[in-house]
């Protein structure tokens, strides 16, 4: 399929900082792709690049067959962007929140009306069309801001963090409504620190730190290629873990010691598992591998300042 967003030698400089190092991307239509890492790692960066907000210190970057060098004005009426952080009018009705972001895009009279009653029902506010922004809770918050995304009819949706600080329920609806959304044909690219976010929305996944892509490709194979199938967690002291790894010496598995918990990361689960019958294991946890287990793998335990 043909790209229909692709960054090549992509590079951005703060000062002495590189941001992004040379990353080359792609995402296809009707694709939901996630940029997953952690903080500072440049997933934010390439998205206002995405969106015109930040310029490229150089490489190519092209979205819709537009080079956004030259033709951001172009592009940024053909896509929506959903930020981090929302930035409602306080001193708009909800209806007229979505009605003046309409008249940016030179979309007014029954036309606008028609489009904000129309995305109003999608996201199950109608109800809440003539409250003020301060009577909403978060999640409803988040929902008009997704919706607020949409009045263009958008060709391309960028998605920042599109659930963060919201309850389960309330994730839960947004993630029911992207799905659908992608359902009917629009091509997403979101970052997200919930990697529970991730496997329910993307198709594919890049993962990035300090700028770099470290792994592409689909959730599960990704997982099955850095990881593997099963993961076993245990908790034991220091002295104990020291044994356990002599005793699990010569079997096919990786390991990494965090503070109290071992994990073991194991070609062969039975295996190791009847190894550690000797040990009297106060707490072990077999489980199969997620894309949390992936995201530790690549980008490490450790915080990032």
């Amino acid at each position: 399929m043909t790209p229909i967003v692709q960054g090549k030698r992509l590079v951005k400089r703060y000062g002495e900082v590189q941001a992004l190092q040379g990353i080359h991307f792609s995402i296809c239509s009707g694709e939901c792709v996630g940029f997953l890492g952690p903080n500072g790692a440049g997933k934010t960066t390439l998205l206002h690049m995405m969106s015109g907000i930040v310029q490229k210190t150089s490489g190519d970057l092209t979205l819709l067959g537009l080079d956004i060098s030259k033709q951001a004005r172009e592009i940024k009426a053909r896509i929506g962007v959903l930020p981090q952080e929302n930035n409602l009018d306080p001193d708009f009705t909800v209806e007229n929140n979505l009605r003046a972001y309409a008249r940016y895009f030179g979309i007014s009279g029954k036309l606008a009306q028609s489009r904000v009653e129309e995305l109003l029902h999608f996201i199950q506010l109608y109800d809440k069309r003539k409250a003020k922004i301060s009577e909403l809770s978060g999640g409803m918050k988040r929902r008009l801001m997704l919706i607020r995304s949409l009045v263009n009819n958008p060709e391309f949706l960028i998605l920042d963090e599109p659930t963060t600080g919201l309850d389960p329920q309330a994730r839960h609806v947004i993630w029911q409504k992207l799905r659908s959304l992608k359902s009917s044909g629009k091509t997403m690219v979101l970052t997200t620190h919930y990697m529970e976010e991730a496997a329910q929305l993307c198709d594919r996944l890049y993962m990035i730190d300090r700028g770099k892509i470290l792994a592409e490709g689909k959730p599960q194979e990704l997982i099955h290629r850095y990881v593997g199938k099963e993961v076993l967690e245990i908790r034991l002291r220091k002295k104990e873990k020291d044994r356990l790894l002599e005793r699990l010496e010569g079997l096919d598995f990786e390991s990494e010691e965090i503070e109290d918990t071992l994990y073991l990361f194991p070609r062969d689960s039975e295996a190791v598992l009847r190894r550690l019958v000797e040990f009297d294991v106060q707490e072990l946890q077999r489980r199969p591998s997620t894309l949390e287990d992936l995201f530790f793998k690549l980008t490490g335990r450790g915080l990032h300042e």
